[in-house]
């Protein structure tokens, strides 16, 4: 009778949360139809999903929500003949949703009928709020995780059944849109109308926004859906007596942070991973080992990256590449903490780790002389080259790690010890050691 009541509860829960999900999206769905009379109302052309809508009607008696509508059922009857067996109930539930967007739209053209700017400035301004909304609108979506509308979810159709990179299909499919609606546009109003530099703008920024939102508000999901699988943390309930010792180990380039990591594991009889990440990563993401090995903990701007990935906004369990790796690598990670004594090396471990109830983070740096002489001797660089190297795999390293947590990298509070290398490998062994002790 118990475990009766204990499904039951189970799966009231389960339902509430569905609800609330739903709510979340249906005002995402409205958000994102602000976003889009905004950016309309702007007059600079509109985002590439809604360009061929509009481009039409410019040109036929119906409104811009109307041809959202149609062109959203042709793109659901796409997915039918792309999908055929595996076209699902859920592909269904777009067409709704798509009517409810089409309305949703006109509704905020009406809303947004004073807006009218005549000053090209006036129509940049509207426009970069128009993203900003379309912007949050999109992350609102994304958050609710329980439908998608038509266009995201064509492209994730070509994806399933012809098995190509969502990031390309995605872009090829916005670039075909556009190019799509500046033909109608010669073809119905014999010049290009309705298609401007606003819909090169709106498809930069939206996403990249987007992306943006979901970083900083990364706390609102567990909040909202605290019983969802995203806590990819140790379970801080275990037992901490029968919990491993773990030290990870971020280091400047060239401070000689693998080599230390790595004597202080045989110190210590500890386990010992650096490049053992990623042979064990490449396994769960399909990724070449080589492929990883370039991609892991370099990010040459976050900012670029937030840029240039903003097209994975929608990916079905199909994220960018590198936040793969770093998924990847942090279940390792956190896999490799759970089993016995070991040193980390970088990859944001301590980050990772935060939950961890015995885990020593370290951070090592050196002079920039001290550095430059050792890469000098040890990959046969000049000093020039050297210098070089140092200072741009340290600003990788610097934007990876803010990209991923959110905090400075080598900021002292961060970690229990931070030490100098040029002082000595002993002393830098010595005093982790010693620090150990009040770990434990």
């Amino acid at each position: 009778m118990k475990n009766y009541i204990k499904i039951l509860q189970k799966r009231s829960k389960s339902h509430h949360g569905k609800t609330k999900r739903y709510i979340i999206f249906f005002i995402g769905l409205y958000i994102n139809s602000l976003g889009v009379a905004l950016i309309t109302k702007a007059s600079l052309g509109t985002s590439p999903i809604s360009s061929i809508p509009y481009v039409l009607s410019l040109n036929f008696p119906f409104t811009l929500g109307n041809f959202t509508i149609f062109f959203s059922l042709l793109l659901i009857f796409l997915q039918l003949l792309i999908l055929r067996k595996n076209f699902k109930l859920e592909h269904v539930l777009q067409i709704p949703i798509s009517i409810l967007f089409g309305y949703f739209i006109d509704w905020s053209m009406i809303l947004l009928g004073f807006v009218n700017p005549s000053f090209y400035l006036m129509k940049i301004i509207y426009l970069l709020i128009g993203c900003l909304i379309l912007g949050f609108g999109v992350y609102t979506e994304v958050l609710a995780n329980v439908a998608m509308l038509p266009g995201e979810s064509f492209v994730r159709a070509i994806v399933m059944t012809w098995h190509t990179e969502f990031g390309v299909t995605k872009i090829c499919f916005d670039v075909s849109m556009t190019v799509i609606a500046g033909v109608l546009s010669f073809v119905f109003a014999g010049k290009l109308d309705g298609v401007r530099e606003g819909t090169v703008i709106a498809a930069l920024l939206v996403g990249f926004i987007a992306r943006l939102f979901g970083r900083f508000l990364s706390f609102v999901e567990p909040t909202l859906f605290p019983n969802s699988d995203t806590n990819t943390d140790l379970d801080t309930d275990t037992d901490s007596t029968d919990t491993p010792i773990v030290i990870t180990i971020a280091r400047e380039y060239g401070s000689g942070g693998h080599d230390l990591g790595e004597a202080l594991a045989k110190r210590l009889g500890f386990d010992f991973y650096d490049n053992e990440i990623i042979q064990m990563a490449a396994g769960s993401t399909g990724y070449d080992p080589e492929f990883i090995k370039n991609n892991d903990e370099q990010m040459r701007s976050s900012l670029l990256y937030d840029l240039m990935n903003q097209v994975y906004s929608h990916a079905p369990q199909n994220p960018a590449p590198k936040d793969k790796i770093f998924a990847a690598e942090s279940k390792v990670i956190n896999e490799l903490a759970s089993k016995g004594n070991c040193v980390v090396i970088g990859r944001c471990a301590d980050y990772i780790l935060k939950n961890h109830p015995h885990c020593m983070r370290i951070f090592l740096h050196a002079p920039a002389e001290y550095r430059v002489k050792r890469i000098m001797r040890t990959e046969n660089l000049s000093h020039d080259a050297a210098l070089t190297k140092a200072i741009q795999m340290n600003h990788k390293r610097s934007d990876n790690y803010h990209y991923y947590t959110h905090q400075p990298w080598g900021l002292s509070r961060n970690y229990h010890l931070t030490l100098d290398t040029s002082l000595g490998d002993d002393f830098v062994l010595d005093s982790i050691c010693e620090g150990l002790k009040h770990i434990q």
